[in-house]
């Protein structure tokens, strides 16, 4: 009764300050801090005339706010996630535009290490082959979102970069649209992003992530070479656990030699013997115990350099395989795949507290304090240790004594 308690409690404590964070956001006058930014523009080098393009009618876009403090009611478990990303459309339209797009993919390849497979896949996963870049004016996107207090630091940074990028003539600014956070193009690069790896890959002197593909993927490959990737190396692959594994081993920060993980007896996802290697790798699980395993490299490392999600980036990974005729997944279908809400995390997260464990502040959202907590009961309490947060989980530590 106790737990149920405090678990009202907080959440009308955060219902209560995302009621201050939106009066805050009031605060200011916008117009009064639009006009003192277009003098820090000015200062550092922006024109007058990209500053009147980009920023004279911009308005405030309280739709960006909304999706920036949107939390999800739920959380997606991997094959949720999984599966709503690599539909056969998906994949089959990869294939069709890996050999259309053939002798750009090869060229790009040769230049930069990164296998074509692999662009491909990334650029359906972030705008679904160019199908839809997103719509929000970047300008007034950013303006709204460094005008707000949140992380207004990081997004007033993001604007001015994203001037200079129309101060260089790249893209005008009615034509620099994108997704609500500022992300811009076929392979949805931040401003900042832009300007340090996008690369005119077409020849004509603009760097257009738009409308020309070359430029689009030859600046993917650009950013993926730069975060370190491999040519040669795999991004990793699925396998199978022995029955007696030891699931503390399973850390992204745990990484052996893939004959030591063999010794271990891990194998191929379909039990063939893992090849004779010394390259290192860890063995990740993201849908817990039950759920797929995965053997991954340093290449993996570089996936999640784009983007720090998990399942983001097997989705790439898988995809990429998927893309060159390789199998579906072949285990772990049958785990626990019911999605844990918002407040289901926050009993979890009192309910590990209530057993001296650290947590930090319980929010909602399983991150990796409250992985490490959840690892911390999961082996007091004898079962896999996974720090895996599912509504299974939090069923045990409700049964718990």
């Amino acid at each position: 009764m106790t737990i149920r308690r405090n678990l009202r409690q907080l959440l009308c404590a955060l219902c209560c300050a995302s009621a201050l964070a939106a009066q805050g956001d009031e605060a200011p006058d916008f117009s009064t801090w639009l006009a003192q930014f277009r003098q820090e523009a000015l200062a550092q080098g922006i024109s007058q005339a990209t500053l009147d393009a980009a920023l004279a009618d911009v308005q405030r876009l309280p739709e960006v706010i909304e999706r920036d403090r949107r939390q999800p009611e739920f959380i997606q478990t991997f094959w949720t996630y999984l599966d709503k990303r690599l539909s056969p459309w998906r994949i089959e339209r990869g294939q069709a535009l890996l050999r259309e797009h053939r002798a750009l993919l090869d060229e790009v390849q040769t230049r930069y290490g990164v296998p074509a497979g692999v662009l491909v896949a990334f650029w359906g996963l972030e705008t679904n082959y160019g199908s839809y870049l997103g719509d929000f004016p970047i300008p007034a996107a950013l303006a709204t979102l460094a005008f707000d207090p949140r992380r207004a630091g990081f997004f007033r940074h993001e604007l001015l970069q994203s001037l200079r990028i129309i101060e260089a003539g790249h893209v005008t600014a009615a034509d620099m649209k994108g997704s609500w956070a500022g992300a811009m193009g076929q392979v949805q690069f931040m401003p900042s992003t832009y300007l340090r790896y996008a690369v005119d890959g077409d020849g004509d002197g603009h760097k257009n992530l738009w409308t020309s593909l070359p430029d689009a993927l030859h600046s993917a490959a650009h950013f993926l070479r730069e975060l370190g990737w491999q040519p040669g190396e795999l991004w990793g692959r699925e396998v199978r656990l022995a029955a007696d594994f030891d699931w503390e081993s399973a850390h992204p920060k745990v990484k052996k030699p893939v004959s030591a993980w063999a010794r271990l007896g891990v194998t191929q996802a379909d039990g063939s013997p893992l090849p004779d290697s010394d390259l290192a790798g860890a063995i990740v699980l993201p849908q817990g115990h039950a759920g797929p395993a995965f053997l991954v490299y340093r290449n993996f490392e570089v996936i999640m350099g784009w983007n720090r999600s998990l399942n983001y980036a097997l989705a790439v990974g898988h995809l990429s395989d998927r893309l060159l005729g390789l199998p579906e997944l072949g285990n772990g279908r049958d785990a626990d795949n019911r999605p844990l809400s918002r407040e289901q995390v926050m009993e979890m997260q009192l309910l590990l507290a209530a057993r001296g464990l650290d947590v930090g502040a319980p929010d909602g959202l399983p991150g990796s304090q409250t992985r490490l907590a959840i690892r911390a009961w999961q082996k007091a309490a004898g079962v896999p240790v996974d720090g895996y947060a599912s509504v299974g989980l939090l069923e045990q530590l409700q049964a718990a004594p």
